[in-house]
C-alpha cells in the first residue's frame, strides 16, 4: 500500500507544503507514498485526524490554527515539542501518535546552512513572544549564541517566555522586555517572530539596533515585508524571509517519517524561481 501523508489546516490551499514533499519524495526515490492538503474544521481537527489514521495515514504535518491541538493529542512528544508546547508534526504508529516540532531545526538550518551565517557567539534578538517565538528557542539556544535578547509589544510576555528557557541557557546572556528597551543596542541577528509581517506592518523598533555584518530575518515568506525594508532602512546588512525555512522544516519532517533526510537545496531553488 502506498504510505499517506498530508498537511492539515484552516486555511490550507495557500500550502507549498505538497508541492515541497513531491520533490523531496521525487530525489529520494521515495516512490511508495503520497501528500496531501487536507482543510479539517476548525472544530474538528482531532476527528479528521482520526479518520486520515484510519484511512492508512502515516503522518501529519500540522499548521495554523492547529498546532496546540496536535500538541494535546500526541501520546508522545519530543523535548523540543514540550518546550515549545506545539506541536507542527506528527507520526503514527502502532504505538500510538508522536509529536514533534521542527520550525526551530528548520530556522537554524536555513540560517546556518542556506545563509551560511554562524550562530555561535553572535548577538540575536528575538522579536515576538507567542507561539513562533517559543517553537525555536530551544534550538536557537542549541547553537550557543553569546547573547539572545527576547523583545515583545507586550514586555511581560517576553519575560515570561525568558523564564521558562532560561534553564537551557548554557552560558548564553539572556534579557527580555519591550521594544523601547533595545534602544542603545546592536545585534548581529534580528528575527522577526512577530505577526506584524502578517498585518502588513512592521514592529516598532528604535534606530541603530544593527550591527555591521548583520541579518534581518523574517519568519514571513513570498515577499519583502515590512520588517524586512525598514531593516534595510536602517541599516541591515543582508534580509531574509523565512521560505528556507519553510522548505528545512519540511525536510525534518520527512526525515522523521522517512528515515531518509532529502536535500533541500533544490527544492528551495526551485521555489524561488517560481
Amino acid at each position: 500500500m502506498t504510505d499517506r501523508y498530508a498537511v492539515i489546516g484552516n486555511p490550507i490551499a495557500h500550502s507549498k507544503s505538497p508541492q515541497i514533499h513531491a520533490v523531496f519524495a521525487r530525489l529520494t526515490f521515495q516512490d511508495d507514498l503520497t501528500y496531501e492538503a487536507i482543510l479539517a474544521p476548525v472544530d474538528g481537527f482531532t476527528a479528521t485526524v482520526r479518520a486520515f489514521i484510519a484511512a492508512g495515514g502515516r503522518g501529519l504535518n500540522v499548521t495554523v490554527p492547529f498546532k496546540l491541538e496536535a500538541y494535546a493529542l500526541a501520546d508522545t512528544r519530543s523535548a523540543r515539542a514540550e518546550a515549545a508546547k506545539a506541536v507542527n508534526t506528527l507520526v503514527f504508529s502502532p504505538a500510538g501518535i508522536h509529536g514533534d516540532n521542527t520550525d526551530g531545526l528548520g530556522l537554524v538550518a536555513d540560517l546556518t546552512h542556506n545563509l551560511g551565517v554562524p550562530l555561535a557567539g553572535r548577538r540575536i534578538l528575538l522579536l515576538g513572544a507567542g507561539g513562533a517565538a517559543r517553537g525555536v528557542m530551544l534550538p536557537l539556544l542549541a547553537e550557543r549564541p553569546a547573547a539572545l535578547t527576547l523583545a515583545n509589544r507586550t514586555a511581560g510576555k517576553a519575560q515570561q517566555l525568558l523564564a521558562e528557557f532560561a534553564p537551557h541557557a548554557d552560558g548564553c546572556a539572556m534579557d527580555a522586555g519591550g521594544f523601547g528597551e533595545l534602544a542603545g543596542r546592536q545585534f548581529d541577528l534580528v528575527i522577526n517572530a512577530t505577526a506584524a509581517s502578517l498585518a502588513d506592518e512592521a514592529p516598532p523598533l528604535p534606530e541603530g539596533l544593527y550591527a555591521p555584518d548583520s541579518l534581518a530575518y523574517d519568519m514571513v515568506y513570498g515577499r519583502e515585508t515590512p520588517f524586512m525594508a525598514a531593516a534595510r532602512v536602517q541599516g541591515a546588512a543582508r534580509l531574509a524571509d523565512g521560505l528556507g525555512m519553510l522548505v528545512e522544516q519540511a525536510a525534518e519532517s520527512f526525515f522523521l517519517w522517512r528515515g531518509v533526510r532529502p536535500p533541500t537545496a533544490p527544492v528551495l531553488a526551485q521555489l524561488r524561481e517560481a
